[in-house]
């Protein structure tokens, strides 16, 4: 049985990075290993481990229990999961409160909501902190 990830996907409001994905052309389950470069276009979700490097044209995103070990660029990428090692988006990176990040962080813009831990390095343009109001209730 695989696990879901736990980000709304389809709740289109423009603001998000999955708000612009329409689907993965890759995708990591759970119980995979896998162990070297990773290249391509297309969007590419992680719930397993990878260890290598990756230059991606397009979303990656490592899910809660994904983990990720050595370099990553790609164009957008959502961390909910582990990541050790330097990161580059050439356009955002999110982390989700769940991320847990071990090295530099290299974008334009970077939102991190509260309660993710991130050990190293940050260059960007803009920094946003977010409390993820998402699946809150509404207030009346």
């Amino acid at each position: 049985m695989s696990k879901e990830p736990a980000i709304n996907l389809g709740k289109a409001k423009g603001r998000r990075i999955l708000d612009r994905v329409e689907g993965f052309a890759t995708s990591i389950g759970p119980e995979a290993h896998f162990t070297g470069a990773l290249g391509g276009a297309g969007h590419c979700i992680v719930y397993g481990c990878i260890e290598g490097d990756c230059d991606i044209d397009g979303t990656l995103v490592i899910a809660e229990g994904g983990r990720w070990v050595g370099d990553i660029v790609a164009n957008n990428v959502l961390i909910a999961g582990q990541v050790e090692g330097s990161l580059v988006a050439r356009e955002k990176i999110e982390i989700i409160s769940t991320a847990r990040i071990r090295g530099k962080l290299t974008s334009r813009v970077i939102a991190i909501a509260e309660g993710a831990v991130h050990d190293g390095e940050l260059q960007m343009g803009d920094v946003t902190r977010f409390a993820d109001r998402r699946d809150a209730e509404p207030v009346d």
